[in-house]
């Protein structure tokens, strides 16, 4: 007979009511011990499995710095090192580094509020990289215990299939393709499993506190992809109500459904200080242009369900041959109580539909159609398909027909799939392979199950009985063999198809170490600002230090933006990526007191460690804190970016001829010895001054924006020939040349460093200028007028500041020899009180349901 510790998991199909044997309680506790760590390590396994397989860093040389992990993420995450080591000038209100000044609470909020983020304070400065890929993984296998850990809590069931549902989760095509290389929301990956389990509690009546602590953890992590997780934990708890006998009557499911609203409510409100900054940091960003939702075609969907497919036009639903054949079996599976199974695959099926149709399509995304990547919910869709799965697989090999059919619709799926451009030469092979070591898994669990229930004739201690062991723990392995290899495969695939066919960054190397050095070096912050120029990645002043204008986030503002196109910067990302300016009037109007540039010593590659030489130059600039004239000076008119730089500055710097444009060739007549600046922010071309080399100019409105570049000196008998060649038709501003006399920009040099600050202090998010005595007009802190300033004269009350050409400014009566700046961030003070309420909610909660549990 069996042993009595064994535990044996009885369902009545009639109502899907699951009750355990004599013994199960303790092989339960310990199911849910070993599947979430069973599903954690095969995650880990396979993550650095597919990482390996690609030749990608850290197993290989290749960078995976792809678009925005290179350009955005990897940055911010080494800024954030640095700035939990207080090695930052900014403080967590404002980034000094970038953008001239930044919200940096907002960009925390955005990027950086994980807590696995944290992590990048155990690596060095120089394995940054290192880091945000130890982050990535965690976060990755936290993904995949949490999922293992929501099916045994669903339905009791085996804990090696929990664990490999677990790890098929977590290792996505969803995660391969977009999470792996957006690191932040791969928090919503992890909190989706977790809103379910709050969903569980609030079903049962258990946790009234913990619960709404998980949604507001989830909320902090990640807002926007918790959103989402939200979402599908609702549509979880939907289907737990209609379907589970705990909850079968009307009252009980209202009942369950208002405390399930109540724990999300005071969890979201925790998590207000920082939403509500990021919300409203939201509202005065750049905006981009809107974006018509376009559903994928049927045939690409259904291709996106099968390995090795990759693209950012399709939904990545790929969760493994042999989980997603299980998840398939549900509707035929009549060992499953009909109300279970109606209620899953009624789910699957209307959450399938909602990723095509626009009104569910903004309703997942918060009402706006995102630019890039529209199908950013899917691995809710991936979870669901994995719990729809479970319960097929939990009490068992589903029967022959339950089989059959989700045989049927998985080969129906692959023939649908056939003709779509995202079908890789693996996918097929690859889905093959999985699918026969997963039919052998099948035959083996049933053989094993046939001689397991023949264990009532005599001799059980026999050869019968062994066997009976050995069968289903070799079908297991079979199991793990068919997920592994096809999540290794399409891991490997995705990430050599990506780096293949979007934009990337190197690695960080001797280049990023030599500017960094030579930044420190010059550094003389506040009395002015040292650029580092431009180094291969973007946001270069967060990888390696300085003050300069390169800055690339969602919450870049819309004014920082504006002002500094206006003044010939350039951008990228359709405004939400400033990049700096070598010019020597923009030095002087932001107290660019130390620029840096480097010049490669070899190509830059994926496979390789850039190099180059690095120098820097230092000139004198105005400090910080100037003070203007109330009447502005006589100045070029127009709205060129000559002479909005004219308007600023305060003085007449440039010639500003007539060009006359014949052809491919604009000629003008400028004085001896200026400096040629060409402006065109649209042309996509190059433009040589006459017996100088051609300048690159990359113009693509509206994602990119080309920055004013010098082209040389103006020859002795000043006449000025600039040979264009252009790609496509030039398209060139009214004004597109300025010739800078160098002697006339001095001049206004000095005559604003005698009427500015004599001393400037800076700290965190505050800057205070003593000035001239008797100082009138308006004084200009160097920094983009981004909401959240407030600034004061002497001892005044700080008001909101004013702007002078998009700058901080602050009026003075003659009477004040101080000036005083601090930033706060919009939203803080309301997401505090909102805060502060959900804390005294929870606390009332927590009272309530302690009185209760007395009774």
């Amino acid at each position: 007979m069996p042993p009595a510790a064994e535990a044996v998991y009885v369902e009545d199909p009639r109502q899907g009511a699951v009750r355990d044997e004599p013994g199960g309680d303790g092989r339960r506790r310990g199911a849910v011990l070993r599947a979430p760590a069973a599903a954690a390590l095969l995650t880990a396994v396979l993550f650095c499995l597919a990482t390996r397989l690609s030749r990608t860093y850290p197993f290989g040389p290749v960078s995976r710095n792809i678009v925005d992990l290179g350009q955005q993420y990897l940055p911010f995450h080494a800024y954030w090192r640095a700035f939990l080591l207080g090695e930052t000038h900014g403080d967590a209100f404002l980034n000094w580094n970038s953008g001239f000044g930044a919200n940096f609470l907002g960009d925390i909020g955005t990027y950086l509020s994980s807590p696995f983020d944290l992590l990048v304070v155990l690596f060095p400065a120089d394995r940054v990289e290192l880091a945000l890929y130890v982050v990535t993984a965690a976060k990755i296998t936290a993904a995949a215990a949490a999922m293992a850990l929501l099916l045994l809590r669903l339905r009791p069931g085996p804990w090696p299939v929990a664990a490999v549902l677990g790890t098929a989760y977590a290792l996505s095509g969803w995660t391969f393709n977009y999470g792996a290389t957006v690191p932040m929301w791969l928090d919503g990956l992890v909190a989706f499993p977790l809103l379910c389990l709050v969903g569980e509690w609030a079903r049962t009546g258990r946790r009234p506190v913990l619960g709404p602590l998980v949604v507001a953890l989830a909320w902090i992590a990640n807002f926007y992809t918790a959103y989402m997780a939200t979402l599908g934990a609702a549509v979880v708890l939907v289907v737990r109500l209609l379907t589970a006998e705990e909850t079968a009557g009307a009252r009980q499911r209202l009942a369950g459904m208002l405390r399930a609203a109540r724990g999300v409510l005071i969890g979201i409100g925790l998590a207000a200080p920082l939403v509500v900054v990021v919300f409203l940091a939201t509202k005065v960003a750049d905006p981009t242009p809107e974006t018509t939702f376009a559903p994928a075609p049927w045939t690409d969907l259904f291709a996106r369900f099968l390995p090795a497919t990759a693209s950012v036009t399709s939904p990545a639903l790929f969760i493994g041959t042999p989980a997603l054949a299980l998840a398939l079996t549900l509707p035929f599976n009549r060992a499953v109580a009909p109300r279970v199974r109606a209620g899953w695959t009624a789910a699957i099926v209307l959450v399938t539909l909602s990723l095509q149709w626009e009104p569910t399509h903004l309703l997942w995304h918060a009402g706006a159609s995102p630019n890039g990547i529209p199908y950013r919910q899917t691995f809710v869709l991936c979870g669901l398909l994995l719990i729809g799965a479970w319960f097929s697989a939990a009490r068992g090999v589903p029967r022959p027909a339950a089989l059959l059919g989700g045989a049927a619709l998985l080969g129906a799926l692959a023939w649908a799939a056939r003709g779509s451009v995202d079908i890789d030469r693996w996918t097929f092979p690859a889905s093959g392979a999985a699918a026969l070591l997963a039919l052998a898994a099948v035959l083996m669990a049933l053989a094993g199950e046939r001689r397991l229930h023949a264990r009532v004739l005599p001799d059980p201690a026999g050869p019968r009985r062994s066997t009976a062991r050995v069968l289903p723990v070799l079908a297991v392995i079979l199991l793990v063999a068919a997920q592994a290899g096809e999540a290794a495969v399409t891991g490997k695939r995705i990430e050599e198809q990506q780096r293949s066919k979007v934009s990337w960054s190197p690695r960080i190397g001797p280049w990023h170490e030599a500017v960094a050095a030579e930044t420190a070096r010059a550094d003389a912050w506040p009395a002015h600002r040292t650029d580092p120029g431009e180094v291969p990645g973007g946001n270069d002043v967060l990888l390696v230090g300085g003050q300069g204008a390169d800055y690339y986030s969602s919450l870049t503002s819309d004014v920082t933006s504006r002002t500094l196109a206006s003044l010939g910067f350039g951008y990228y990302a359709k405004g939400r990526h400033p990049v700096g300016l070598d010019n020597p009037v923009a030095d002087a109007l932001f107290s660019i007191g130390t620029r840096l540039r480097s010049r490669p010593t070899e190509p830059v590659r994926q496979d390789a460690l850039p190099r180059a030489t690095v120098t820097a130059t230092t000139t004198p600039v105005p400090p910080l804190v100037t003070v203007r004239p109330t009447e502005r000076p006589a100045t070029h008119p127009g709205d060129s970016a000559f002479a909005r730089q004219e308007r600023l500055l305060g003085a007449d710097v440039y010639e500003l001829p007539a060009p006359r444009r014949t052809g491919r060739t604009l000629t003008a007549t400028c004085p001896a010895g200026s400096q040629v600046w060409f402006w065109a922010p649209e042309y996509k071309g190059t433009a040589a001054l006459a017996g100088e080399r051609p300048v690159e100019f990359d113009g693509k409105p509206p994602s990119v924006r080309a920055p004013m570049q010098a082209l040389g000196a103006v020859p002795t008998s000043g006449a000025v020939r600039i040979d264009l060649g252009p790609e496509g038709k030039p398209r060139l501003p009214r004004e597109p040349v300025g010739c800078l006399v160098r002697a006339r920009l001095d001049t206004a040099v000095r005559q604003l460093t005698a009427t500015g600050a004599t001393r400037v202090r800076a700290t965190g998010h505050t800057v205070t200028a003593e000035l001239p005595p008797g100082s009138t007009g308006i004084a200009v802190l160097a920094v983009p007028r981004i909401s959240g300033w407030r600034c004061a004269a002497g001892d005044a009350e700080p008001r909101p500041a004013r702007a002078y050409q998009g700058l901080v400014a602050v009026p003075l009566d003659g009477r004040a020899s101080t000036v005083g700046c601090s930033f706060r961030p919009p939203g803080l003070k309301l997401g505090g009180a909102v805060g502060a309420a959900a804390l005294l909610a929870l606390a009332a909660t927590g009272l309530l349901h302690r009185r209760r549990a007395r009774r």
